[in-house]
């Protein structure tokens, strides 16, 4: 695990949206679970996975590392617990893309947060990226919108802030390892779709769909972003991403054929190329520390 943890955190944060990004997919592959049955296997198979990266990471000492999270630990889970089970409601009532366009408002408050609680200047070239992927976000949000959906789209709307917060805490304490928050966020997930879900048994067929979710999506993605956002500054965190809403409309399309408005690809087009604008300046910089 020690090469995960030694990979740059821009590539993480990547990685993790990546890994993300076919949430959307698998939520709307199931073929008879609820929302709060999904929730609660997806819950399942990501607390288990947490655990047992965990587990291989800190071995007996893992305890150890649930006290060394501490309170913020125990916040950073319990806020993010409350954005998964947003996520959920939002990809069961909504389409994939009007989800993945609302949860990249996450730079905004990234930025945002970033600026008053960590002190992080924003350059002139992250500012930009963040102008051209709030017109992308404002070009597919604002033509894809529908009433039927408002509850959907409500709920989408506890990601970007949920994760933002997230972010914010582990810059905040970089020195604290936060993946146990992850796993506090998933037990507390698994106790609220096992309270709220009439019975909890589905098919072999969305059980694993549930283990995907749980241990593919969720489970690395997450991982992948909590160790990288300790070395990535808020806002290119909130650029890289973006990546996930570009990413998860076309895999929607391509296997679920959920097919995205013109609006949706022009804005897609637009938010893409400030996450490419944003890996050329960091490539830039690289360049200029390795030559000095």
């Amino acid at each position: 695990m020690n090469i995960i943890r030694n990979l740059p955190g821009p590539l993480l944060i990547f990685l993790g949206a990546l890994s993300l990004s076919f949430g959307g997919l698998i939520v709307k592959s199931f073929e008879g679970a609820t929302l709060w049955q999904i929730l609660f296997w997806r819950s399942v198979f990501f607390s288990l996975t947490v655990l047992a990266f965990l587990i291989i990471s800190y071995k007996k000492k893992i305890f150890n590392a649930f006290y060394l999270s501490g309170i913020p630990g125990f916040i950073a889970g319990s806020i993010l617990s409350l954005g998964f089970c947003g996520y959920v409601i939002a990809m069961y009532s909504t389409t994939v893309a009007n989800t993945n366009f609302i949860i990249s408002l996450q730079i905004l408050f990234l930025a945002i947060f970033g600026y008053f609680f960590l002190k992080e200047k924003i350059s002139s070239v992250t500012l930009l990226s963040i102008i051209l992927a709030i017109i992308g976000v404002l070009i597919m949000v604002g033509n894809s919108l529908s009433p039927g959906e408002m509850s959907g789209n409500l709920a989408a709307f506890s990601m970007p802030i949920t994760f933002a917060v997230l972010i914010i805490i582990v810059r905040k304490y970089p020195t604290i390892d936060m993946v146990p928050a992850q796993f506090i966020a998933g037990i507390c997930c698994c106790l609220i779709g096992y309270f709220v879900s009439n019975k909890i048994m589905i098919s072999y067929h969305d059980i694993f769909l549930g283990f995907l979710a749980g241990f593919f999506q969720v489970g690395f993605g997450f991982i992948f972003i909590t160790i990288g956002a300790r070395t990535t500054p808020s806002a290119m965190v909130g650029i890289i991403m973006l990546s996930e809403s570009v990413l998860g409309p076309i895999w929607a399309f391509l296997f679920v054929s959920e097919r995205p408005s013109i609006f949706s690809l022009i804005g897609g087009a637009i938010i893409l190329s400030a996450v490419l604008l944003q890996f050329y300046t960091l490539l830039k910089k690289r360049k200029k520390s390795l030559s000095h």
